[in-house]
């Protein structure tokens, strides 16, 4: 490896390379000038929604209220690259599948639709009215409804979504796979059963008045950076900040803001992490799990602010079995999981003892195990300990990926609908939903396989490349009878198809949407469950591209030529939508009043209030196993699938990673010094990954700050590691994080 590929970095995370980054992403998609007007409406009350995180927008803005990676997804879709028929004409499918995910997004927005065809191997054009015509001839066709699966991505509006699920469930199907199943689905199935919601209790004001933040399993630099912003300030108040992540993370350890002149003028930056620790990949339960039984001791030893029996008495049920559960777990089992020191714990503890208003904020590295449900819910029954659940400056905070990710569930994008949602569309209008679970993602796959499910249509993201198990994912998409993308950028997922398939081009949230009673604005739900409008601004790459409200209603119409739901009209004119919303899902009354509002408003949290909507009407304390099993003599580390900076999702804006000093490259394995000398191994060593299901070559080590007996490498590049059939059993999320592997050195 040369040295010109990996260079450490000795800098704070934002500053002015963040800034230099930010120029150089605008300059590369040739829209300097309409990007830079864009990042100064992003986020802003008269503006759009960022397409990145879901962190949300303080009530005071300013004219930054972007960050790097922001701007980097701002400068994708404001790009002046557009491609059409000639660049269509110009590639064949099987040229384009030889191409990088990174060229195919690379080469700019699209801008008509398209249809695949068979007999040259080329995307040609389509009218939009026959794209609709053909989608509804395929649906119609189908011996069921539950053949037909509708994907979604979290960048769909409120309205959009709406009107996607109203469509397939007027067409017959909950059959509703969506990114939440490879991310959060775990937040959404286990907090419900611990506090009754699936969404986390804090606002951004909690963080102004926090004693003590515990972070786990997210690395805000790269994937959510606004948070850097109030980590700062809670840092500067002097809040302990504890970081529980395998990998030295940049973005956990110190922030130099670029919208503060002093600190770029003078260098100067704030350490975030008061405490870092690194416990190995998946021993995120028994971390948790040691931490209580700690508490529990501290409590016998009179350690007072150890155990809230009041709060405890008053507001759940099960502490006791809890109680029992940890009694019985080894110490010693818990430090061989996890490589912490009873120090270690000792110290935690006494933090977290010492504090009477806490918040636990977590992403991926939590959810996406074998266990993710139970690390949600030891999560929750730390918080719970104390009473750190319903009052000022605590409570639970999942920090949630795509912009509306959240929205897109609370409109009803839920493969396992609550009945209540039913009951409310069978009332407002008229026909019968079905009432059996659809499939999720990795469902859908399966299905796919087995034949049941032949058509496929994709409201954004890219279903191939995100989901696991790689060669199946693959061959499924091949087997499908029809593929519909609905899509600003070209990716992987048009291209592996043999059958019929068609590229709808939509509307990017910078884009100015135009329908026939005038300029229209959606609305999108952050992390922290506030609603608020985003308002396009910039001329669509053509006057072919539609929004997805239009798109959905144009399928719906031509779908279901006997509804009695009067789509095209809720295209014209995206209030009538949201007065459906009102009617149907809880929280939205006075809907178009409400988000006039600059910053929206606050959708209700019962548990927020201390109010439980359980069975038992309290918060519900859940046991757990400590999980030590997937590493074996044969399989002895643990590999985590991780973002690159330079990335967002499946999208890589460029090959580089400069928090963790890789450049031009994404074929990496960061490893521990000490695991890789017992193997003989140095830097820029050629290896293969063997794993229980597959085996992956064409990689190189690199040694990293990462607990030992661990170790990472790119998603979706190790994704082929992970089988269908490797996730967790209560939410379906795919093991993304804990990947049992062997490192073995290729052959010179």
């Amino acid at each position: 490896m040369s040295d010109e590929s990996m260079r450490p970095y000795h800098g704070a995370a934002g500053g002015w390379d963040a800034l230099v980054s930010t120029r150089r992403a605008l300059k590369e998609q040739g829209a300097p000038a309409t990007g830079a007007r864009a990042l100064l409406k992003a986020n802003q009350p008269d503006g759009f929604d960022c397409p990145g995180c879901a962190w949300p927008d303080p009530k005071h803005t300013s004219s930054f209220e972007f960050c790097e990676n922001g701007a980097k997804a701002v400068a994708w879709e404001t790009t002046s690259r557009t491609i059409a028929q000639d660049f269509f004409a110009a590639h064949s499918v099987s040229q384009l599948r030889a191409q990088s995910d990174h060229w195919l997004e690379s080469q700019g927005r699209l801008g008509i639709p398209l249809r695949y065809d068979s007999r040259t191997d080329h995307y040609v054009p389509i009218e939009w009215a026959d794209a609709y015509a053909l989608i509804g001839e395929h649906l119609r066709s189908l011996t069921t409804p539950h053949a037909a699966a509708f994907y979604t991505s979290g960048r769909t509006s409120n309205e959009a979504a709406f009107l996607y699920q109203l469509f397939a469930r007027e067409y017959g199907t909950n059959n509703m796979p969506d990114c939440s199943n490879l991310c959060h689905e775990a937040t959404s199935v286990g907090l419900p059963k611990s506090i009754g919601v699936g969404k986390g209790t804090v606002q951004l004001s909690d963080f102004d008045q926090t004693q003590l933040i515990l972070s786990f399993g997210h690395n805000p630099g790269t994937n959510h950076p606004r948070m850097l912003a109030t980590l700062r300030d809670v840092a500067r108040r002097g809040v302990p900040i504890v970081v529980f992540n395998p990998m030295r993370e940049r973005g956990l350890e110190r922030f130099r803001s670029p919208q503060h002149p002093a600190e770029m003028l003078t260098g100067t930056a704030t350490n975030l992490a008061t405490h870092y620790f690194q416990p190995r990949v998946g021993s995120d339960s028994s971390v948790l799990q040691g931490i209580m039984k700690r508490l529990l001791e501290m409590e016998r030893e009179g350690v007072a602010g150890s155990v809230d029996r009041a709060f405890i008495g008053e507001h759940t049920v099960g502490f006791e079995a809890l109680s029992e559960q940890l009694r019985t777990v080894d110490w010693q089992q818990i430090l061989n999981d996890t490589g912490l020191s009873r120090e270690d714990f000792d110290t935690i503890a006494q933090l977290y003892a010492g504090s009477n208003c806490t918040i636990a904020a977590y992403g991926m590295g939590i959810t996406q195990h074998r266990h993710g449900t139970q690390n949600v819910q030891q999560l929750a029954n730390l918080l719970l300990m104390k009473g750190n659940i319903g009052t000022a400056g605590a409570g639970i905070c999942p920090v949630r990926g795509h912009s509306n990710v959240q929205g897109d569930r609370t409109m009803g994008i839920d493969e396992r609908p609550a009945p209540r949602l039913l009951d409310r569309i069978k009332e407002v209008f008229g026909f019968e939903p079905p009432r059996a679970d659809g499939c999720s993602v990795v469902e859908c796959i399966e299905q796919i396989l087995r034949g049941d499910v032949q058509v496929l249509i994709s409201m954004g993201g890219n279903f191939a490349v995100a989901a696991p198990d790689t060669v199946r994912t693959y061959d499924a998409m091949s087997r499908l009878r029809l593929t519909v993308g609905v899509h600003t950028k070209l990716n992987r997922s048009h291209l592996l198809h043999r059958g019929e398939a068609l590229i709808l081009p939509a509307l990017a949230r910078a884009d100015l949407d135009v329908q026939r009673s005038g300029i229209q604005c959606v609305t999108v739900e952050d992390s922290m469950s506030m609603v608020h409008a985003s308002r396009g601004f910039k001329a669509p790459p053509t006057q072919q591209t539609r929004s997805e409200p239009a798109i959905v209603a144009g399928i719906a119409a031509a779908s279901l030529p006997h509804s009695r739901i009067r789509w095209r009209d809720l295209a014209d004119d995206y209030r009538a939508i949201r007065r459906l919303i009102e009617q149907v899902i809880p929280g939205f009354e006075d809907f178009e009043e409400r988000v006039k509002k600059p910053g929206g408003f606050h959708l209700p949290n019962a548990a927020a209030q201390r109010r439980w909507l359980t069975p038992s009407g309290k918060a519900q304390f859940s046991p757990a196993s400590v999980d030590s099993s997937r590493v074996s003599a044969e399989f002895p580390l643990m590999l985590a699938t991780i973002r690159s900076h330079d990335q967002y999702n499946t999208t890589v804006y460029a090959m580089n990673d400069r928090y963790r000093g890789v450049h031009g490259r994404r074929d990496v394995v960061f490893m521990h010094e000490d695991d890789m000398r017992a193997r003989g191994l140095t830097t820029g060593d050629a290896i293969r990954l063997r794993g229980v299901h597959a085996e992956l070559s064409g990689f190189v080590v690199v040694a990293y700050a990462i607990s030992r007996g661990s170790c990472a490498a790119y998603f979706p590049e190790a994704n082929g590691l992970i089988s269908l059939d490797d996730f967790d059993e209560q939410s379906h999320t795919p093991a993304y994080k804990s990947i049992p592997i062997q490192i073995i050195r290729a052959r010179s």
